[in-house]
């Protein structure tokens, strides 16, 4: 007979093995669960968006402004393809200024021209008020 703290088990030593083929198989099977029931949102069907009425103002729009070139040269200036002086260049801006200073200025230096060209242009620019300027480098 045995006592009571001495009861032997058959599998003491033995090691507890898990099968893992069906936890990969529920995993799996999740995945493909959630694959077939997600769903995007349909983000552009919720934006808020209210258009504009038609209106005679707004039907009225006056053309966009022409884009004053100015070119920066080695020797001298241009503007819209003429060859003009200094003291010109101030005056054309400050006629075509006095049209509108919402026009777009290009100033296109050349890879010769001088620094302080460009810095007289821009001074030009800021005397008659033409605040929308875009400088390109090259010919």
């Amino acid at each position: 007979m045995r006592r009571k703290g001495q009861q032997r088990f058959a599998h003491d030593n033995d090691e507890i093995e898990v099968s893992m083929t069906p936890m990969i198989d529920v995993v799996f099977q999740l995945l493909i669960y959630f694959l077939v029931t997600f769903s995007t949102a349909d983000v552009l069907a919720h934006l808020d968006i209210s258009r504009p009425s038609p209106d005679a103002v707004q039907s009225k729009q006056t053309p966009p402004a022409d884009m004053i070139r100015v070119a920066v040269l080695k020797d001298g200036f241009a503007i819209n393809g003429r060859s003009v002086s200094g003291e010109q260049l101030d005056s054309l801006m400050g006629r075509l200024a006095s049209v509108s200073t919402k026009q777009t200025v290009l100033v296109n230096c050349d890879d010769a021209s001088l620094h302080g060209r460009l810095i007289k242009v821009l001074d030009m620019c800021a005397s008659h008020e033409l605040t929308q300027i875009a400088v390109m480098s090259g010919k």
